[in-house]
């Protein structure tokens, strides 16, 4: 049986999915955005945090019917206010199979999978097919530019971007607005672009840059460096680029 590391568990989430959710953070993840709000998330390993209050450890090991169980406790009151589980990371496709065998020993309940589509399509797909809605980070659509801030290769997502295509998997974009990196009308049109050939598509959601993230890389022993002035306003507004005829909206 897969075991697989979790670096949190948020219960009575309300804004990590549709109504009231617990939200798993699974460890590990193959870019390294510089902006990343979980930083804690990215090592694949346990790791000990250093916080004001002491130390905790950021890693918990689970076997998929030990995660199950867990959440299946929750499942009545989770789908009694219409909410569900939300799956996130790190990356969660970073530990796929671990998933795939939590996913097959949950009660029915809502799930919702928190990607950044950075994963191979074979994982991709085969998640893709087993949840009720995907949030799909978009950050930017430059080759160059998400190399340079993101560490990866654009092409992956846009080849899990074409898998979803064919998929029946409802899907929400998220789209970050990092200043001077992801907000320009040329990237925000080139997403809505994107998303509106998703057919599946439910909205795209611009989320606000928050500086407070960064105060988090001290307790895992890591410096904030972002490349980016972190304090300048974005470039856009949700009124100022073309968007394809679908629906936004600003979080």
């Amino acid at each position: 049986m897969k075991k697989g590391i979790v670096f949190d568990i948020k219960e009575f989430a309300v804004h990590d999915g549709p109504g009231i959710r617990t939200t798993v953070f699974l460890k590990g993840c193959p870019l390294r955005c510089s902006w990343c709000h979980n930083p804690e998330g990215i090592s694949p390993k346990p790791q000990i945090l250093h916080t004001p209050i002491g130390t905790r450890l950021a890693g918990e090991e689970y076997t998929p019917r030990g995660l199950a169980d867990l959440l299946n406790q929750q499942a009545t009151f989770l789908t009694e206010n219409e909410g569900g589980v939300t799956f996130s990371g790190g990356e969660p496709l970073f530990q796929a199979d671990f998933l795939i065998e939590t996913i097959a020993l949950l009660d029915e309940i809502h799930l919702l999978l928190d990607t950044s589509g950075y994963a191979p399509t074979q994982d991709f797909a085969r998640l893709a097919a087993r949840v009720d809605l995907i949030y799909l980070d978009m950050k930017s659509l430059d080759a160059q530019v998400f190399r340079q801030y993101c560490g990866g290769d654009l092409a992956v997502i846009l080849a899990n971007l074409e898998q979803l295509k064919t998929m029946s998997t409802p899907v929400v974009i998220r789209a970050p607005l990092i200043p001077g990196v992801t907000d320009s009308i040329q990237n925000m049109t080139a997403i809505a672009r994107a998303a509106a050939s998703l057919p599946t598509l439910q909205r795209v959601d611009l989320l606000a840059y928050q500086v407070l993230a960064a105060a988090k890389y001290p307790l895992a022993g890591l410096s904030y460096n972002p490349g980016f002035d972190e304090k300048r306003s974005p470039q856009i507004h949700g009124e100022t680029f073309d968007k394809a005829g679908i629906p936004w909206r600003v979080v």
